[in-house]
């Protein structure tokens, strides 16, 4: 089965959509990496946000949302929200070295650190490391962590 790892991030909804998109190498990363998960994907997020994210990059990509994993797997969720001063929960200097440590490992986790620096990790902890994946999107707009990739 095959995985793809996608942001939540609120930016991708159709709704946010406008003449001049912001995160536009972010959502065609998430179109790529969606688009190879085949038609029928199941869905796993932390939250409804998320969710909501997951599922209409599912729908764009012209595949249908199921509950169980059929062809393919999205998993939402991001590195820290702490990069930068103009991040969402402004800076914080352990945000830089708690992303690397996800590069290397999704295991070990820590929740109390990843709820701190405001990351959304809570559906990564069984993804193989981001060395077993194809990455196209690694970068921190708006100072947050984004990754999007996918596992054969």
């Amino acid at each position: 089965m095959r995985t793809a790892l996608v942001p939540g991030v609120p930016a991708l909804l159709p709704a946010y959509a406008s003449l001049e998109d912001p995160v536009a190498d972010l959502r065609a990363a998430c179109a790529t990496a969606v688009g190879a998960l085949g038609p029928r994907v199941r869905v796993r997020a932390s939250g409804p946000s998320g969710a909501r994210v997951g599922a209409a990059l599912v729908t764009a990509a012209g595949a249908q949302v199921v509950e169980a994993a059929e062809t393919g797997l999205l998993v939402v969720g991001n590195g820290s929200a702490m990069r930068t001063e103009r991040a969402p929960g402004h800076f914080d200097p352990r945000a830089e070295e708690f992303d690397a440590a996800l590069r290397r490992s999704f295991a070990d986790i820590d929740p109390a650190l990843a709820a701190e620096l405001w990351a959304d990790t809570a559906c990564l902890a069984d993804l193989r490391p981001l060395s077993a994946a194809e990455v196209t999107y690694d970068a921190a707009p708006f100072g947050v962590q984004y990754w999007v990739a996918v596992w054969p």
